[in-house]
């Protein structure tokens, strides 16, 4: 196969692609065409391009990135999607020669992600119970954070819910996650109480619409937006709104630290990782081990308050 005449038709034959085989993620993608797009510029401006980039000027571009203090996840996202692209157009026949096979990336930091205790998602549950203009808003919202916490789905699986997923009270619902893979996710009473209230309210909803003209949806979590569902955005806006609400600092906050409120409550309480793995839609074992440090972490916090060895000896409180 030829190779394309441009660096953009470089790039978009090889998000194309990936998407095709490997069933990437919206987002993957674009984080990969933006990664991609700034090193097409940057050997632009060096007079060369994709076709004849060497190793040496994609270990410079790199230093590049870290001059511009760039952090060392991005550094590291953008080698590997500039691996991947090189990898494709070998395969391809586009280059003779990989030129960057044996670039060694600066890795990844291993970062303890952020989590709620237990009181803190008991608040945010109660405000969302409590928040928003309409009865039918403070049911929606009730059900979001519940369907969240009770799961850990990650907050695009959640928004993309279909509609038919949810019907006859499931004690389970089935989520389709990265790269396409579906998995099986139990909910919980209080998740599938909020679930069938929302039911409720979404069809009579729809069935007006319905009456007036409008076709009816086939999500769970309607919207008037071009996506036909509710946005990432806007639930991360809701999320923020809810913290408020429930007294809870919204710098904590975010859909992702309800996941991870999900996974480390859950391993306190006795769960195994390769469950856990399993309920997040993990590929790797390894990913889900960082649950355990922030385990560890917790535990040491709990001696270190309550163990009496632990308390200064002059204290005598």
């Amino acid at each position: 196969m030829a190779a394309p005449a441009t660096q953009e038709l470089w790039i978009s034959t090889f998000l194309q692609a990936q998407a095709a085989e490997l069933g990437a993620a919206t987002n993957t993608l674009l984080a990969y065409g933006r990664d991609l797009k700034d090193f097409a510029e940057w050997l632009d401006r060096r007079k060369t391009g994709l076709a004849e980039a060497s190793r040496d000027q994609i270990e410079s571009y790199l230093i590049y990135c870290d001059a511009q203090g760039l952090s060392q996840s991005t550094r590291a996202r953008r080698l590997s999607a500039i691996k991947q692209i090189y990898r494709f157009a070998f395969e391809e026949g586009w280059r003779e020669a990989n030129p960057a096979i044996q670039i060694k990336g600066p890795g990844r930091q291993k970062r303890l992600p952020k989590t709620l205790d237990v009181p803190e998602v008991d608040r945010l549950l109660q405000a969302a119970r409590e928040t928003g203009r309409t009865k039918a808003d403070r049911v929606r919202n009730t059900c979001l954070m519940e369907l969240l916490y009770a799961t850990g789905m990650r907050v695009t699986e959640l928004v993309s819910l279909p509609v038919s997923s949810a019907r006859g009270d499931p004690r389970m619902l089935l989520v389709l996650g990265k790269g396409g893979k579906e998995r099986m996710v139990p909910l919980s009473p209080p998740a599938r109480e909020a679930l069938a209230a929302w039911l409720s309210v979404r069809d009579e909803t729809e069935d007006q619409k319905v009456s007036d003209g409008a076709q009816r949806s086939k999500f769970l979590f309607p919207s008037r937006g071009k996506s036909g569902h509710l946005t990432r955005h806007m639930f991360f806006q809701l999320i923020k709104d809810l913290a408020v609400q429930g007294g809870v600092s919204p710098e904590k906050v975010t859909p992702h630290t309800l996941r991870h409120a999900f996974a480390t409550h859950l391993l306190a309480n006795g769960a195994d990782l390769r469950s856990i793995q399993t309920l997040l839609g993990h590929a790797d074992v390894a990913t889900t081990e960082i649950y355990t440090h922030v385990l560890d972490e917790r535990l040491a916090e709990l001696v270190l308050e309550h163990h009496p060895l632990a308390k200064d000896p002059s204290d005598k409180g």
